[in-house]
Parts: C-alpha cells; structure tokens; sequence
C-alpha cells in the first residue's frame, strides 16, 4: 500500500467514525465543552467541516495556492447554525466530495509543493495532518461525554506520526534537554512505540539508548493528549498513566512539559 493509499484509507475511516459518532447525539451533548477549551462539541463538528468544505475541490500547483482559508469562518458560522442533523447531513456530503477529490488522486499528487497548516510542505503531508486533526477531535469530543472508543490502529498510528515528527522540538525545547542528556519516550498501550532522542548540539531522534537520562512511560492516548494540550498533566500521572525512571527530577519535569500543540 503506498503512502497515498495508506493516507486515503485513514481519512476516509476518520470521517465515518466523527459521522457516526455525532449522528447520536442529542441535544445537550452537542452543547457539552470539548477538550479545546473555546469550543464546545458542535465548534469542534462545525470546525472539521469547514475546513473540509474549503479543501473541496481544491488542488495545489505549488507554495503559491493555498486553499481559500478565508472561507472558514463563514462556513464554520454556517455550520454552528444548523440543527444536529443537518449538521451531520452537511458532515457526510462534504466528506463525500473529499472521498471523490481523493479517489482522483495520484502519488504525485500527493508529491506536490503546498501551503499545510504546519509551513511549506507537500499535498500528502497537509492530508495526514487532516487526519491527525480528526482523530484528535473525535477524542476531544468523546472523553468530556465518556464515550469510549478504541485508540489504536492505523488511524492512530498515523495521529500519533504527526507528534513523533516534533519529538526533537518536544524534547528540546518543550522539556528543554541539554547538551549530553537524552530521554527514552516508553509508549504503549493501544499505540506501542519507542522513540529515543539525545542531544549533541541539539535535541535530534537517535537509534536506541541503552541508558538514556531519563525514560518516559507513557499510555499513548495520555501521550497525544499531553502533547496536545488536552489534559491536565497531573491527572495522567495520579492515574499512572504516565511515569518515569532514571532521573527523577528530569522525568517529573519531562511529565509535565510535553505540550507542543492545542
């Protein structure tokens, strides 16, 4: 499977998972405050489809035509005015024009120079980007309604890519490593991944550490949660869900500093 096909494969199960999901709810979960503070749970489906509707039939030539993000604000205010069925209804069309958009695709297509939220990238990179951001936002919603759903998988395996390709930021800026230290990211859980990073002039992804400074045992999705912002630190580390072993002191440090996102 290419990286194309391996990419469509997972937005298109994002989109029938965020369909699903919010084609059951009622009236006050809509309302409920999603894990992104300034949103609730309708700001959070009003949102991923916004930005959807602007990437409809959009294609880049270059770093020079960007999508029309202008538009989302009015397709966000649009959205956040419809009833919960409309919405959904709205949700499952648009997606089905990404479906279409996609379907046409090629790899070099996705190969392409473009605008992504991140800086100057390709087409492929910004469309795993959008599928980080709707697993994400899934989650956003789910956890503050206790609507349980599995965290693993190629969908996660792809979301938790998006944070493994700031790990050197995250270690070296985020919980400020320094010259000659390094840290053993231990995660597992739904999602199991070792990712080491050491710091020679800067915090850089190395191969395996047989003794690194400090090991981070963390359950991926309290992992993507910090790294995003979500969850107060000390939550996940009351629970277990996130511990340490080596240097204490920089471990109970590296716990509570991994946000590089929101």
């Amino acid at each position: 499977m290419s990286q194309r096909e391996l990419t469509i494969n997972n937005l298109d199960a994002c989109w029938t998972s965020v369909v699903d999901f919010f084609s059951n709810l009622d009236s006050p979960q809509w309302d409920t405050r999603s894990l992104c503070p300034e949103w609730s749970v309708k700001g959070i489906a009003a949102h991923m489809v916004s930005v959807e509707q602007v990437l409809s039939n959009w294609m880049p030539s270059g770093l020079d035509t960007p999508p029309p993000f202008q538009d989302v604000e009015g397709y966000m205010n649009t959205a956040l005015d419809m009833s919960g069925d409309d919405l959904v209804a709205h949700m499952q069309s648009t997606f089905d024009v990404r479906r279409a958009n996609l379907a046409e695709t090629t790899d070099e297509d996705f190969e392409t120079a473009s605008i992504t939220p991140v800086g100057p990238g390709t087409y492929g990179r910004f469309m795993a980007i959008r599928e980080f951001d709707f697993w994400m936002h899934e989650r956003d919603c789910r956890i503050p309604l206790g609507m349980e759903i599995y965290n693993g998988g190629p969908t996660a395996e792809m979301a938790l890519n998006e944070v493994h390709l700031s790990i050197g930021y995250i270690a070296g800026k985020k919980i400020g490593l320094t010259e000659g230290q390094s840290i053993h990211f231990d995660i597992t859980g739904a999602v199991n991944r070792d990712i080491y990073v050491a710091v020679e002039g800067r915090a850089s992804e190395t191969e395996m550490l047989s003794n690194p400074s400090v090991t981070l045992h963390c359950d991926s999705m309290a992992f993507m949660n910090q790294a995003c912002g979500r969850i107060d630190p000390e939550i996940a580390i009351a629970d277990g869900q996130i511990s340490w072993s080596g240097d204490q002191v920089l471990g109970a440090h590296a716990a509570r500093n991994l946000r590089f996102t929101m």
